[in-house]
């Protein structure tokens, strides 16, 4: 199967739109979001192109293609507008490994869980990255940053993930090109 990964799109329907056609030119199945979907939150500005309304319904029209993590700027009332669910976090199982899904604000680089599988991939920070990270045990761990749709931070890219057959490889959204590209497995 194959997933696009993304992140913190704040409600900004012109790079949601982006996003969704990315998605359809990728040829995905799935599109998976990290959180902060329709808010901006506190510390980040409220862009022209603000429109929660519309994605919500650009959202909703791809509803039976989508899994949304729940990420901190998202809350209950975001349901009100939503024809799909949010959870706290996911793995999915891609060609025999285990990748755990989650917004970041709790679970990152920083702060992996222990049950995380071969991947953790998270939003929340912005900025697009991919790497390898030693855990505890000394295995070592897959680690992305989907980075931002809409509001990129320290000078990255508005960009997504791609994953198919193991590989997981970062986008920049407005001309799809790779920025960065790592197996899974080990």
């Amino acid at each position: 199967m194959k997933y696009v990964i993304a992140s913190d799109i704040h409600g900004n329907a012109r790079y949601a739109s982006l996003l969704i056609e990315a998605f359809r030119a990728e040829g995905a199945e799935q599109l998976i979001l990290l959180g902060d979907i329709y808010n901006p939150g506190p510390r980040n500005p409220v862009t022209s192109d603000y429109a929660p309304l519309e994605v919500a319904s650009m959202l909703n029209a791809l509803a039976d293609k989508l899994t949304v993590v729940k990420g901190n700027c998202d809350s209950e009332v975001d349901l009100l507008i939503s024809e799909f669910g949010f959870t706290d976090s996911c793995c999915i199982f891609d060609g025999g490994v285990k990748i755990t899904l989650t917004h970041g604000h709790v679970y990152n680089k920083d702060n992996i869980p222990l049950s995380c599988g071969d991947a953790l991939i998270y939003g929340h920070f912005h900025e697009g990255s991919i790497s390898r990270v030693k855990t505890i045990d000394g295995k070592s761990v897959l680690i992305a940053n989907a980075g931002s749709v809409s509001l990129p931070k320290g000078g990255s890219a508005h960009s997504y993930l791609v994953l198919e057959d193991g590989i997981l490889t970062l986008k920049e959204l407005m001309s799809r090109k790779e920025i960065a590209s790592e197996h899974i497995k080990i």
